[in-house]
């Protein structure tokens, strides 16, 4: 599970693992924006937790057909611990590993990411107000985690995941 506050360096981490992995990234933004058409996308807790639904059926159905290939859930910040505990349960149900990569990185950071990136990302309300209001109640994720500093060179935070994951 990629965790940490948009503009962290979740997606760029998880694709650049995916890759030197041969892994899949399943990506929150990209599934929602194939199940609904722009006008009923709706950002709520509700449609997140169903489309975290849909990614977990889909991860199940990787897995039945590839139990070794590394599926890198995207999207979410999992600011919550029943989000968590949802994709956990689940990968212990499939009888797979799970591990917490938790990016951060400096609040100046995340904002430049958010400015720059605002026009090409999938995610309408990503922005770096929603940066702030997802900050302001992130709940510590108590669980086992590895976490990534994205100010970090992108190289240095892969060698820490991939021994993480390995």
């Amino acid at each position: 599970m990629m965790a940490g506050l948009p503009g962290t360096g979740k997606s760029t981490i998880a694709h650049e693992l995916a890759a030197r992995l041969g892994g899949t990234v399943l990506d929150k933004d990209q599934i929602r924006a194939a199940l609904f058409a722009p006008r009923d996308i709706a950002y709520s807790t509700e449609q997140d937790d169903f489309v975290m639904g849909v990614m977990l059926q889909v991860a199940q159905h990787i897995h039945k057909h590839d139990s070794t290939r590394h599926i890198f859930i995207d999207g979410r910040p999992f600011s919550r611990r029943y989000q968590l505990e949802n994709v956990i349960a689940r990968a212990k149900e499939m009888g797979a590993d799970w591990r917490i990569l938790e990016c951060v990185c400096s609040e100046e950071s995340a904002r430049k990411r958010l400015q720059a990136g605002s026009a090409e990302h999938l995610a309408a309300n990503r922005t770096f107000e929603l940066y702030q209001e997802l900050k302001a109640e992130f709940e510590p994720i108590a669980l086992p985690k590895i976490v990534l500093d994205t100010d970090q060179p992108l190289e240095a935070c892969g060698r820490v995941a991939l021994r993480a994951i390995a």
